[in-house]
């Protein structure tokens, strides 16, 4: 049992000071310990968490000296197994952000070696806990509408942001945009869903963004659009409609749950929920809709519609071990096995049966 929680935060850019922000904000918890091989990102992780706080370049530094009851690893996609292969070594909770790994083999490994740590290990999969989009899985898993048949989900938003070391340009580092940014996507709909993928066709390519953009004499890779469909063991479809080039789109998130009673849609942001029951041909429609407020503080402290700020709420109780792990080390393998195939899918131009990533 922990009651304050120290922190260490491993890779302290964009996203690993968003978390240094929102630890800030849970009951208890304090930063102790940071690491990060650039100076730079060192200085910005500093300007949240304190000039006094212990910084490391090295993980292997950090993993012998950090003083921590939890780390948060925001770390590269590409360096997250061997950023772990110490972090498993401390009597420490973890949490690792999404992607799990870019890799399947490594993917496993962190399953594989999660599964025998003595502290909790969560994946980081913010989305799970917008407010909004909590309550649409509520409601969804409650039965409103009906007997689930169909899922869409939908991000029309902006390009990649610049990272250090253009890193996340290249699908060798990124795992692809399919398992970079849509884990989130194929995890909420293993989540929503309550089954497992069986199935997918990925049609997606690079069609806007980077394309005059050189690194090194390279040029990108990354898929900037895709229309992804997932068949799922118990019948249900999902879809995922992905445009990185909508930077002006009202709504960056939708979801859509369709069953045999009603249809649920949620949006976010504004983050409401739009229920419409079946009600026949020319009936009079019978649409409510109710807003999900989020924190304004926590809203300020990030960029997640106040996500980050819930699961890390979550993650100190599991911590505190006052709740349980919501998000494991297989839900986040089995969002990167979507990624997986559905990038293979996007590639090679054909349905990817789930069974051919099997080892």
């Amino acid at each position: 049992m922990v009651d304050g929680i120290r922190y260490g935060v491993v890779g302290t850019g964009m996203m690993g000071v968003e978390h240094l922000r929102n630890i800030a904000l849970v009951p208890g918890a304090r930063v102790t310990a940071l690491m990060d091989p650039v100076a730079t990102s060192i200085e910005w992780a500093r300007e949240v968490a304190g000039d006094d706080v212990p910084a490391f370049d090295r993980i292997e530094d950090f993993a012998a000296r950090a003083e921590v009851d939890a780390i948060v690893v925001a770390s590269p996609n590409f360096t997250h197994r061997a950023v772990l292969e110490p972090l498993f070594g401390m009597d420490a909770a973890i949490l690792c952000e999404k992607p799990l790994a870019t890799r399947l083999e490594d993917a496993r490994w962190i399953v594989e070696r999660a599964a025998v740590h003595a502290r909790p290990f969560w994946t980081g999969m913010e989305y799970r806990f917008m407010p909004a989009a909590a309550a649409f899985i509520e409601q969804v898993h409650g039965g409103r509408v009906g007997r689930l048949q169909m899922l869409s989900i939908r991000e029309h938003r902006f390009p990649f942001l610049p990272k250090v070391g253009d890193w996340n340009r290249f699908a060798r580092y990124t795992g692809g945009t399919m398992v970079e940014k849509c884990c989130h996507f194929f995890d909420l709909m293993r989540l929503i869903v309550q089954s497992e993928a069986v199935r997918v066709y990925c049609s997606g390519a690079m069609d806007v963004n980077h394309r005059d953009e050189r690194y090194g004499g390279e040029t990108p890779d990354i898929i900037d659009n895709s229309f992804t469909t997932v068949d799922f063991a118990n019948g249900v479809r999902a879809m995922l409609d992905l445009s990185m080039f909508a930077d002006g789109a009202e709504h960056q998130e939708e979801m859509s749950a369709t069953g045999d009673a009603a249809r649920l849609d949620v949006l976010i942001p504004p983050g409401d929920i739009v229920f419409s029951p079946r009600v026949g041909f020319r009936s009079e429609k019978q649409i409510e809709r109710k807003h999900f407020a989020v924190d304004p503080i926590a809203h300020a402290a990030g960029s997640h519609e106040g996500a980050t700020y819930y699961q890390h709420l979550a993650f100190a109780a599991a911590v505190r071990g006052e709740g349980a792990v919501q998000v494991t080390a297989v839900d986040g393998l089995r969002a990167v096995e979507i990624g997986a195939a559905a990038e293979i899918s996007a590639r090679e131009k054909r349905v990817v049966d789930m069974k051919e990533l099997e080892f």
